[in-house]
């Protein structure tokens, strides 16, 4: 199996650096984005993400609006909000819009690494359904 392509959004670079350090010790393929316009733009490029880790609070269009666009382009993608300005609201609106979960920075790596692969599982599970669902649909056919 093939590793989890991760892609990693925050405006703040040095946070960032580390992440990507640390999590590249994890079997991650990383890709890094530093706003939500570039987050798309990297996705276009690259349409097989897995997992997206989302800053909540940027400039310009913020973590709510990228996750949104996100779902709407690409609903298979799991995306696991980080923010260091977490409010409940904030947390229920990600998950009312298909955030897969939610994590306050600095989020512990274990427990980051962990939501990563459950997430990635997650989305593979849906894709392998997909593929059922299409391979059923046609046999059916050619039995019709």
């Amino acid at each position: 199996m093939s590793l989890a392509k991760v892609l990693l959004v925050d405006d703040e670079v040095p946070f960032v650096e580390t992440m990507v350090k640390r999590l590249s010790r994890r079997d991650f393929d990383l890709l890094t984005a530093y706003s939500g316009q570039e987050a798309l733009e990297v996705m276009e490029k690259e349409p097989r993400v897995d997992v997206v880790i989302l800053d909540v609070k940027m400039p310009g269009m913020d973590g709510i609006e990228t996750l949104k666009e996100i779902k709407y382009r690409y609903p298979l993608v799991e995306v696991i909000m980080l923010t260091a300005h977490a409010t409940v609201e904030t947390a229920i609106d990600g998950m009312k819009l298909g955030a897969f979960d939610y994590l306050m920075k600095p989020a512990e790596m274990d427990q980051l690494v962990d939501k990563v692969k459950r997430a990635e599982n997650i989305k593979r599970h849906k894709e392998d359904r997909i593929a059922e669902a299409q391979a059923m649909d046609i046999y059916h056919r050619r039995g019709d």
